[in-house]
């Protein structure tokens, strides 16, 4: 069914678009230069401020007394630094449910348009956290510092809660005035140990922020001491603008085309409750923050956050990497054409292939709904809108009795697809075989499963298209699993059914890299995982769309396992060709035609 000349066509469009690619790589902007003195900033001071507030206000829980007590604190101090603080209450989701929350935040105008915005979330989920309170206590240190200052731009001190469920970033992020030209988030400025990156650059959506955002920061920070930066590789940039899933404080702002982020030498996941803090680091980062205050504020504009990746000191922009993702759908597609055409001629119900690879589907469907449904009627009670730390929300019973219903929804849907796809199958087949007998007088056994690899190829590309609508950088970890599935499931290459795993194997992999990738940096376990993943389809941090396209290429999976071991089976199965040539192939004399006697005279 398959025409490798035709895929071979197609890698000529793939080539091509490698080499705009390759044309499209761009350096990479130089870091702001600061004008403000970084000892101004007092470590001491700011480390003095966290214990005191640790040891008054040990359980800040999002909403609770004593992160009210905090937020009166630092209201108090924005207001003697001339800040003019103002307090916003609002309800949000949290890793405690819905709660009232408090926003406090502080302004000091400038003498030109725009704004940067410093952020420091305050509440935390375990006792005493002192170093969950040194960003809240920088920003305080910040206030003294910048009160007798002239400003150009207009400069936003916030202090938020409900930080582990992103509540109050996106309160924040939805009512601070713009144009906001760039937004500086305070995580864990006091651990002892630093733990790359401690720059957090990431989006809730497929955006990153803009590189020379992520150089200013990197650039002052480095100079110190001796936490640098840290680089992030490729596959880990690649993770975040597939699945755009982010616990730092600057993930709304960027989905909202802010330049935002996070500065947090415990790196994305927080520091634990225990964790040793040092006045050395609070003083080192405290001061890297406000030499980027002043780099931001006599610089130049900063760009929005956009799609790209960094290579080897270049900048790889997003719709060069869209495009190359788009031509590497190319060849599979045109060979899937012609295998449709091909599959058609010959008689094969291309359709009702198509119908049982979207059947395929529906398990995972199935439990998608479940999940999705249990969010609605309220069964999961606790859902914040985006990722949380492993353990921040635990499976209770109500969760562990969702999960069961929708393992039993995608056993009990499996099945009966299962057995309709056998019956569809049987039926098939056995129309099949008398047709072929009726006019051939044998049976055609290596195009039984033409129609079946046509339809799967069909629904495989077009999720991938789909996929590849919304996001491109999704859309490449299907790629692999369309070139290598191409050739696991033909029916016409003698191919053995170990290397037919390998090839599915190998399709898979990069999905399941990043799954992996997300699992061991956020430290979720095999069963948090999946909770997880059930709180972001409950609390809306995956759309159902998103979730059903998803399943569709979940069932592509299970139809190339099934198709690959029927293929494998009619490969060994297959009978040689008969012999109709007598002799060598070469030989042309007497007797070469069966018999037939010489010409020559005797």
């Amino acid at each position: 069914m398959l025409d490798p000349r035709i895929y071979r066509t197609g890698l000529i469009v793939a080539a091509l678009a490698l080499v705009v690619l390759a044309f499209s790589l761009g350096n990479q902007p130089g870091a702001l230069s600061p004008t403000l003195a970084p000892d101004a900033f007092n470590g001491h001071n700011a480390y003095a401020t966290m214990e005191t507030l640790a040891a008054a206000y040990p359980s800040r829980r999002p909403g609770s007394p004593g992160d009210e007590d905090v937020a009166t604190q630092v209201f108090s101090t924005l207001s003697q630094d001339g800040f003019a603080p103002t307090k916003t209450t609002f309800s949000g989701r949290t890793v405690d449910g819905t709660r009232t929350l408090e926003n406090v935040v502080g302004v000091r105008p400038g003498v030109k348009a725009g704004s940067i915005v410093v952020v420091a979330p305050r509440d935390a989920l375990g006792s005493g956290a002192e170093a969950s309170l040194s960003g809240t206590a920088a920003l305080m240190e910040l206030a003294n510092d910048l009160q007798g200052e002239t400003l150009n731009h207009t400069v936003v001190l916030a202090s938020t809660s409900g930080t582990q469920g992103g509540a109050g970033a996106r309160a924040l992020a939805a009512g601070l005035p713009q144009p906001i030209d760039a937004v500086l988030v305070l995580g864990d400025l006091a651990s002892a140990h630093a733990h790359q990156p401690v720059l957090i650059p990431w989006s809730t959506r497929q955006t990153v922020a803009p590189p020379v955002l992520r150089n200013t920061l990197a650039s002052v920070l480095s100079a110190q001491g001796p936490v640098g930066a840290g680089n992030v590789g490729l596959g880990g940039q690649f993770a975040h603008l597939a699945f755009p899933f982010t616990l730092g404080g600057q993930g709304p702002f960027a989905a909202r085309g802010i330049p935002a982020i996070e500065l947090s030498l415990s790196g994305e996941r927080g520091p634990a409750p225990d964790a040793p803090v040092n006045a050395a680091t609070v003083t080192a980062a405290g001061r890297a923050v406000l030499e980027a205050i002043s780099a931001l504020d006599s610089g130049p504009k900063v760009p929005a956050p956009s799609s790209y990746l960094l290579l080897a000191g270049k900048v790889v922009p997003g719709w060069a990497l869209s495009l190359f993702v788009l031509a590497l759908l190319v060849p599979v597609a045109m060979t899937t054409v012609d295998g449709v055409a091909r599959a058609l001629r010959r008689g094969h119900a291309v359709g009702r292939a198509v119908i049982l690879v979207l059947a395929a589907a529906i398990p995972f469907a199935a439990a998608v709904l479940v999940v999705a449904l249990a969010g609605l009627a309220g069964i999961i009670s606790i859902a914040p809108p985006g990722p949380v730390v492993a353990g921040a929300v635990p499976i209770d019973g109500a969760g562990v009795a969702v999960l069961a219903v929708a393992a039993l929804a995608m056993l009990g849907t499996g099945a009966a697809v299962a057995a309709y796809a056998h019956r569809s199958s049987v039926a098939a087949v056995e129309t099949r075989r008398r047709s072929r007998a009726s006019r051939l007088g044998g049976e055609d056994v290596r195009g039984r499963g033409d129609g079946a690899a046509a339809g799967l190829l069909c629904v495989l590309c077009a999720v991938t298209f789909v996929i590849w609508l919304g996001n491109p950088f999704a859309a490449l970890l299907l790629i692999p699993a369309l070139h290598l599935w191409l050739w696991a499931i033909s029916s016409d290459l003698r191919m053995p059914g170990p290397v037919r795993a390998l090839l599915i194997i190998l399709g898979v992999a990069p999905t399941a890299l990043v799954v992996a990738y997300y699992a061991f940096g956020l430290g979720y376990g095999p069963v948090a995982l999946i909770w997880q993943a059930a709180l972001l389809l409950a609390g809306g941090g995956v759309s159902l769309l998103a979730a059903i396209e998803w399943s569709i290429a979940l069932g592509c999976l299970a139809s190339v396992v099934a198709l690959a071991f029927l293929a494998a089976q009619r490969s060994r199965r297959a009978a040689p060709m008969p012999v109709t040539v007598r002799g060598p192939v070469t030989y042309a004399g007497p007797g070469s035609l069966g018999g037939t006697k010489s010409a020559i005279r005797r």
